[in-house]
């Protein structure tokens, strides 16, 4: 439910959403790998009890990956990635980034508003599942053509 802010004259204004109201964030999470898959349920409650620290509602927490680090972060060189959303006041995000610094098992964290991507990522998801089945069949398509092609390099291979 958004709040329309009129100005002075009565028009709309350009403000969609009133101060203080929670906005729907997306938060990529950074943790260690180690230990993340030596204690998944922990790294997840310290999450949810930073969020819930801060008066923020979870939407959705999710594991997202797990990847090798550009650069070693506190001698670590690999990382699970955690996406989350959460609905929280924006004065909020200032705590729960303060408390992610004191945190010892997360490593970084980055927020991004996601209230106005709503409709643009429905719109991609749509968009990604459609071209995902695509490329599956393209791909099955193109191995077994490659296969028929080493197969026929192998024959030629041994008749000479």
């Amino acid at each position: 439910m958004k709040t329309v802010i009129k100005n002075k004259k009565g028009a709309p204004s350009r403000k969609r959403i009133a101060k203080g109201e929670p906005k729907l964030y997306e938060a990529m999470f950074l943790v260690d790998s180690a230990e993340a898959t030596t204690d998944w349920d922990g790294v997840t409650t310290a999450i949810k009890s930073i969020l819930e620290k801060a008066e923020a509602e979870i939407v959705s927490i999710r594991k997202w990956d797990d990847r090798k680090l550009a650069y070693e972060i506190n001698g670590k060189g690999k990382g699970v990635y955690i996406l989350c959303y959460f609905r929280a006041g924006g004065s909020r995000l200032r705590d729960i980034e303060r408390d992610v610094q004191l945190s010892e098992r997360i490593m970084r964290v980055l927020i991004l508003c996601a209230e106005e991507r709503g409709a643009e990522k429905k719109e991609l998801t749509a968009e990604s599942a459609g071209n995902a089945e695509k490329e599956s069949k393209l791909n099955s398509a193109s191995s077994a053509g490659s296969a028929v092609k080493e197969s026929r390099a192998g024959s030629e291979r041994q008749v000479e």
